[in-house]
This record gives structure tokens, sequence and C-alpha cells, in this order.
């Protein structure tokens, strides 16, 4: 009997999460949160089950609701510095080098809830190449689950949001993938719980193709 198909998704345009998607900063993320965590009295293991995805803002605002915003908008700040200067641990998703690499030439584009400050020292220190457009913390008034910044990037690569692959690893990010109208490509376990359209493991095996009219296709392993 002949193997299954394989999966094949075609995109004109791919929206890239960071933190899990192109890069593994758990380690540092949970650094940061677990210390955040002890400062409030908090069990870390309760505040890293939604950290994943959100702005720090939006994780606070779920884990303390009756807390003025005010206090979570300097916390995030703080915690933004706390994250910008430990890299220890940042490495790449396996396979992420060689996807951006196959991407180069095709329209894409980084949606992170990271500051550009964040952005730029997690790829760095994974040593990947920051794609040209950056949709960061500063060009959005929402964090995901909100839709705004795969909504902005496609936008700025001037494609349909029907059009469009987003590339996820986390619940906030795969429901924010959805409601921009677009399909998800799950990367990790984390991804896969929450039904994207398709799931990878890691990006090594995800072979990426651009054919001649520009069209990006996504095989899966």
């Amino acid at each position: 009997m002949d193997d299954a198909a394989p999966v094949i998704l075609t995109a004109r345009a791919l929206l890239l999460d960071m933190d899990g998607t192109l890069v593994n900063s758990d380690a540092a993320v949970e650094r940061v949160w677990r210390g955040w965590a002890a400062e409030q009295g908090m069990d870390p293991g309760e505040v890293l089950k939604v950290v994943h995805g959100r702005q720090g803002y939006a994780t606070m605002a779920i884990l303390l609701p009756d807390r003025p915003m005010a206090e979570n908008y300097a916390d995030n700040r703080r915690l933004l510095a706390q994250e910008t200067a430990d890299t220890a641990g940042i490495v790449p998703i396996p396979g992420a080098a060689a996807f951006l690499a196959a991407l180069e030439g095709a329209p894409h584009a980084l949606v992170t809830s990271a500051d550009a400050a964040l952005a730029t020292a997690r790829m760095t220190a994974a040593g990947l190449r920051i794609p040209q457009i950056c949709i960061t913390a500063e060009s959005v008034s929402a964090s995901k689950p909100d839709p705004e910044g795969f909504l902005k990037g496609a936008a700025e690569l001037g494609v349909d949001p029907a059009d469009c692959v987003v590339l996820e690893d986390s619940e906030a990010g795969v429901a924010a993938g959805k409601a921009a109208g677009m399909r998800v490509l799950g990367v990790g376990a984390r991804a896969g719980a929450f039904a994207p359209t398709g799931v990878v493991d890691t990006l090594e095996g995800l072979r990426v193709s651009v054919l001649p009219d520009g069209t990006i296709q996504l095989r899966l392993p």
C-alpha cells in the first residue's frame, strides 16, 4: 500500500512567531516569570501555564484581574528588561536557520509579543536572521490572542489574510492566527493541543519551496 499523501500548505506569505517557534527561550522565560511569581506569592506552575504567547501585562491581567493595569504595565517593562538581559540557554528551534534561509526573497514577517529589543536579543543569541519586517509589542495596541499583530503583518506584506499561513507554538498565538482568518501551522507539542491547521514537532524536515509564481509551499514531514 502506498504511503499517505504528504500534507502540503500553500501561502502567499508566512507570519512567524518567535518564542517557541523559531527560538527556544523557555529557560529564560521560566527564570524571569518564576521570580515574578515569587514576588506575588503565586504558584509558578500556574503562572507558567498562561505566560506563553502573550505580552507580559496581558498575562498579569489574567492572573491578577483586580490589579490596576498601571502596575501591570510597570512590571511588564521591568520584566522585559530582565528578559532582554538574560540570554543564557537561548537556542534556535531545530531547523530554524535552514527554514529562514529557504524563505529569503519570499514574503514573510516576524510577529512576536516581544518588544524590538527583546526580539533582537533573542534572535541574535540564537544565531538567526531577523526578518526585514517585524511586528513587535510596540507595533500593536492589543496582545495575542487579539489578531492585530498578524493582520498588521499581512498588511505590511500586502497580502490578503486568507493567503497567509501563521507559524505558532502557543494557545494565544494559534487563537490569534485563527481570529485573523489565517491558517496556522503549529510548532511543537504545546501548539498541537489547540487544533491548528497542521502541526510539526520542530522546523526540521519542514520543506519550503518558493514556486515561480511566488507561492510558498510548505511540505510537512
